[in-house]
């Protein structure tokens, strides 16, 4: 029988993440179910997981800590001795009002950057050498904000324009071992969008995204260095007159 793949999903224990690490365990994966504070959810993630036949473990951690990432990795290679995915999809944002300049403060930047990008770079970095021994992939989970500007905040579309171009650096970096591409949703994280979207609608959003980095993950051979954006053609009214 052959090496289950082992898939390291970040920001597992909630929204598009769950939806991932699920996904990726219903296609055979062995996963690590990352969370940051939602013990409980990740809990409930790991146990889903297991119920597709395949290996879970949980492990806690901040991936604005470089520290914090290499213990990561290190979970699933104690574990399992290979990682063949990695989903950077933990992320944060801050509501502000794009009217308002002074609703967002250098502080502000500095922590959404810290996690949506930074924590990206650190995530892959500390597992780029077993990814390259199995020819893995990379998919960040980036957003449409990163090329309209529009979004929860603007310090939030900034760092998910600079997710996007670090996919197309990091795919050169690590080319042609590892791929490294992203999916840019419009509702990035569903839980923040769930009042909104309805529980119907929102199923279908989680569905569809988790289809798309499944397929970058264990699909897309030749595919490396793309962003492919998921938001039901939104991105088409952006600069539309009021």
């Amino acid at each position: 029988m052959a090496e289950r793949r082992v898939a390291v999903v970040t920001g597992a224990s909630s929204g598009i993440g769950a939806a991932v690490v699920g996904d990726l365990a219903a296609a055979g994966c062995n996963v690590v179910v990352n969370y940051r504070g939602n013990r409980e959810g990740a809990e409930a993630v790991a146990a889903a997981c297991r119920g597709e036949g395949v290996e879970a473990i949980m492990r806690q951690g901040d991936i604005s800590s470089d520290h914090d990432c290499r213990t990561i990795a290190a979970a699933a290679l104690d574990a399992w001795g290979r990682i063949g995915v990695l989903v950077n999809n933990a992320g944060v944002t801050r509501f502000a009002d794009s009217g308002d300049l002074d609703a967002l403060q250098a502080p502000d930047f500095a922590h959404i950057f810290a996690v949506n990008v930074t924590g990206s770079y650190q995530m892959t970095r500390a597992v780029a050498a077993p990814l390259a021994a199995v020819r893995g992939a990379v998919v960040n989970v980036s957003s449409d904000s990163g090329f309209s500007g529009v979004g929860s905040s603007m310090a939030y579309a900034a760092s998910k324009g600079a997710l996007n171009t670090l996919t197309l650096s990091l795919a050169r970096a690590l080319a042609p071992e590892v791929r490294v591409n992203a999916v840019c949703p419009g509702f990035v994280d569903t839980d923040w969008m769930a009042p909104k979207l309805g529980a119907e609608r929102l199923a279908a959003f989680k569905r569809e995204t988790a289809a798309a980095v499944r397929w970058f993950a264990l699909g897309g051979a030749a595919i490396t260095g793309q962003m492919l954006v998921i938001d039901g053609g939104t991105h088409l009214t952006v600069g539309a007159a009021l």
